[in-house]
């Protein structure tokens, strides 16, 4: 019986750096738009020393830009909603860091709790509101940056159909 593994006969694969991939500085992926979403809402001191809450409009803090994409702060208090709208051209991700949003589609209303995310596709129409008694935070990646976030009418949202797509919780 021969002893020498595959591995041993390679060598060590850490030792063959043309064999390995350069990490990407900017995500350029869904599920790395996904993974920076994850890791933002994962490190608080980056973002909660930031949030404020206003009674009269929906608070919003542009936290980061790279090549092609933007990232979001938005805080709501109870009762404020965006309104049914889309997001043009941009791709997103949408991921609850603190209280419940509710998200209201074509395909029914969804209630988000701290860690859940939605991503979606150009076009997709939605209404995101904070129907409960506590203020709510979220974070908002864009890819590309947002440019446009055209309004519809409130039964836009009850016949829409897009891509649309639950992510599992930050941290569980």
């Amino acid at each position: 019986m021969n002893s020498d593994s595959d591995l041993q006969i390679a060598g060590d694969i850490l030792e063959v750096p043309h064999l390995l991939q350069t990490p990407r500085e900017h995500p350029a992926t869904v599920a790395e738009f996904v993974g920076l979403a994850r890791s933002i809402a994962a490190d608080r001191a980056q973002w909660e020393h930031l949030v404020q809450y206003d009674a009269t409009t929906r608070w919003y803090h542009r936290l980061r830009t790279g090549p092609g994409y933007e990232v979001w702060l938005l805080s709501w208090v109870p009762g404020q909603g965006s309104g049914p709208h889309d997001h043009g051209r941009s791709s997103g991700v949408l991921t609850v860091l603190d209280g419940t949003l509710n998200e209201h589609t074509g395909r029914g209303t969804r209630a988000l709790g701290a860690g859940a995310q939605r991503v979606f596709a150009p076009g997709y129409v939605h209404e995101v509101v904070n129907d409960t008694l506590r203020p709510a935070v979220s974070l908002h990646v864009y890819f590309p940056g947002l440019t446009e976030m055209p309004m519809h009418p409130t039964a836009s949202c009850s016949g829409a159909v897009a891509a649309q797509q639950t992510v599992g919780a930050v941290g569980a």
